[in-house]
């Protein structure tokens, strides 16, 4: 699949939530939820900001939606590929598609998703690749600390 205009306008607010996260002194990851053309919500990772373990981009994006009737209808914009944790609450959801900005820098869980019916596309976004490459040059132990790798 190739990204529409619609994606790459949330993907790039999802990247602004990852470039707003990283300026903060946390993890350039973000994060945001659409359903059609409108934006639900948006965040990014939290995890340094608000001592949160859990509180990664998609976390702190669906946090900020609130209760939804149905996910069935939406979309989740990734700057960076999905964690298991993160992937196991797309699913949870039941959110059908998921745009990544970039999975250079970190393989996520994408077959993981389309083994359960998931639609995922990745962008390749130059922006988010360099984002994250930065932030794991300039900050090893932080970057493993989010993926717990020791």
């Amino acid at each position: 699949m190739t990204l529409t205009d619609l994606d790459a306008k949330f993907l790039r607010l999802a990247y602004d939530e990852a470039l707003a996260g990283f300026e903060e002194g946390g993890c350039p990851i973000g994060s945001v939820l659409a359903r059609g053309d409108a934006l639900v919500s948006q965040g990014r990772n939290q995890r340094v900001q608000g001592g949160d373990p859990i509180a990664h981009g998609e976390m702190d994006a669906l946090r900020k939606a609130g209760r939804q009737k149905t996910y069935r209808d939406t979309t989740l914009y990734t700057s960076l590929s999905p964690c298991m944790m993160c992937t196991g609450t797309i699913i949870q959801f039941g959110i059908p598609r998921v745009v990544v900005g970039e999975n250079k820098t970190f393989g996520g869980n994408e077959d993981f998703l389309r083994s359960r019916g998931v639609e995922v596309i990745i962008a390749d976004d130059p922006d988010c690749i360099a984002l994250m490459t930065r932030f794991i040059e300039e900050k090893p132990e932080l970057w493993a600390e989010d993926i717990a790798e020791d």
